[in-house]
Formats: structure tokens, C-alpha cells, sequence
């Protein structure tokens, strides 16, 4: 049973960074895409980030692009969001997620996949 668990939040002022992490029990065939959502409170989640673990092309929202960078570490199975530039829209509840392979256009649909990590709460204050 493959988990997925995040770590890495916190409260920060707009302007500052953070890193969150989601550690992966094991990489599998089930985990070709995997992806950062977050979910804001009485908001839908949506998708902010996505990597194909195998290629590592890298997908982000706009509402983020430039801002925030998805990487993986495979030797230490981590996943990482690295997150500048933080305003106050991002405060959310942050989850990792894994799926199969899905062609592009799918990558930040969070309906999509099927392994989720616990979440991080990220909070950020003007």
C-alpha cells in the first residue's frame, strides 16, 4: 500500500517562502504523475502543481506559475513544492497526490487521482 505523507507547512508572512515535502513510501507504475493540490476553506481543491516522476516535465496553474516549483528527490522517494513569493491567497490546506500516467490537459484535475497524502496546512498573513 503506497502512502504519501506531507510535511513542510506552517504560517508565514505574505512575501516569505516554504518548502513542503511529501515523503513516498514507494514509487510504483501507479505513481507516473503525481501532483500538489490545496484546498482553501468552503473552496473546491484545485490542482497547483504536477510532475511526470519518470520524465519530470513539470506543470503548474497560473495562479502560481512563476512562483511555486515542483521537484522530486527519487533517491530519498520526496517529493518537494518549493513556494515563494507567498500572498494570502495561498492559505490553504496543502495535499500531495499520486495517479497513474495522464496526458496533459488531466495533470491538475485533482478528480484525477487516487492516493492522497493527510495534507499541511499553510497559512499566510498580510
Amino acid at each position: 500500500q503506497v502512502q504519501l505523507v506531507e510535511s513542510g507547512g506552517g504560517s508565514v508572512q505574505a512575501g516569505g517562502s516554504l518548502r513542503l515535502s511529501c515523503a513516498v513510501s514507494r514509487y510504483s507504475s501507479s505513481m507516473d504523475s503525481m501532483g500538489w493540490f490545496r484546498q482553501a476553506p468552503g473552496k473546491e481543491r484545485e490542482g497547483v502543481a504536477a510532475i511526470y516522476t519518470q520524465g519530470g516535465s513539470t506543470y503548474y496553474a497560473d495562479s502560481v506559475k512563476g512562483r511555486f516549483t515542483i521537484s522530486q528527490d527519487k533517491a530519498k522517494n520526496t517529493l518537494y513544492l518549493q513556494m515563494d513569493a507567498l500572498n494570502t491567497d495561498d492559505t490553504a490546506m496543502y495535499y500531495c497526490a499520486a495517479a497513474p500516467w495522464m496526458t496533459e490537459r488531466l495533470l491538475l484535475l485533482y478528480s484525477q487521482y487516487h492516493i492522497w497524502g493527510q495534507g499541511t496546512q499553510v497559512t499566510v498573513s498580510s
